[in-house]
C-alpha cells in the first residue's frame, strides 16, 4: 500500500524537462521526506503526485492502481485519497470563506457529515476562531484550519508541500506532531516536502533529496 510515482517526466516547456524520470514511494503509515534546491521540481512533484497536473510520461499508482486523470477528471474510487496542505494558506482557502466553511469543504463536496468542532479542536483551533474569515486570523491559524481541511477529506496520503515554511516554532512543532500521529494511528501515508533538513530528519523514516532520485 503506497502512493508511488514512477518514472516522472514533466516540464513547462517543451524539450525543457523540469523532472527527469523520478521515482517516489510514500508508503502508507510513513512519514517521507522530500527536500532540494529551489527551482528544482519538488513542488511540480508535490502537484503531480496528488493528480492535480499530469505527467507528460510515467504514472502515478495509489495502492496498486494507477491514476487516469487529473483533479476532478480522477476515477471516483481514487478521488480524494491524497490531499495536499500548501505553503501559503492565504493563497490556497477563499477569503469569503469562514474557518468552519473552509474546514467543511471536502465533506460537503462529498456530502458527508462531519464534526467540525472536534476536527477544529485536534489541530488546535478554539471554536471561537470557527466563525472567523482568513483576514481576521494569523498564518499559523489559518494553516491550522487548511489542515483540518485536508483531514476532513479522509485522505490515505497527505501531501505538504513547505506548509511549515511560513509558521513559527511553535506552530510547526504542533502540527508535525499531529501529522505523525494521523500517520501512526490511522496509517496515513505523508510526504513532507521542506529545506529544514534537522526537521525532516527529526520525523520522518526516510528524507530523500529530489536530485538523488533521478534515474
Amino acid at each position: 500500500m503506497s502512493l508511488h510515482g514512477r518514472n516522472i517526466i514533466f516540464g513547462y516547456e517543451r524539450g525543457r524537462s523540469v523532472l527527469d524520470n523520478v521515482s517516489l514511494e510514500i508508503p502508507a503509515g510513513q512519514l517521507i521526506g522530500l527536500t532540494g534546491p529551489s527551482g528544482t521540481g519538488k513542488s511540480t512533484l508535490a502537484r503531480i503526485l496528488a493528480s492535480l497536473d499530469a505527467p507528460w510520461s510515467g504514472e502515478v499508482h495509489i495502492d496498486g492502481t494507477p491514476v487516469a486523470g487529473t483533479k476532478f477528471g480522477v476515477p471516483g474510487a481514487l478521488r480524494g485519497a491524497v490531499s495536499m496542505l500548501f505553503q501559503s494558506p492565504r493563497a490556497a482557502t477563499d477569503p469569503r470563506h469562514t474557518l468552519s466553511r473552509i474546514i467543511s469543504q471536502p465533506a460537503d463536496i462529498a456530502r458527508r457529515t462531519i464534526d467540525i468542532e472536534a476536527l477544529a479542536s485536534e489541530v488546535g483551533l478554539t471554536p471561537d476562531l470557527l466563525t472567523r474569515r482568513p483576514h481576521q486570523v494569523s498564518d499559523g491559524q489559518l494553516q491550522r484550519a487548511a489542515l483540518a481541511r485536508s483531514l476532513a477529506q479522509q485522505p490515505k496520503y497527505l501531501i505538504c508541500d513547505e506548509a511549515t515554511a511560513m509558521l513559527d516554532a511553535a506552530t510547526t512543532a504542533s502540527l508535525v506532531r499531529l501529522i505523525e500521529r494521523r500517520a501512526t494511528e490511522a496509517g496515513m501515508g505523508v510526504l513532507l516536502i521542506s529545506h529544514d533538513c534537522d526537521l525532516l530528519l527529526a520525523c520522518c523514516e526516510q528524507v530523500h533529496d529530489l536530485d538523488g532520485i533521478r534515474a
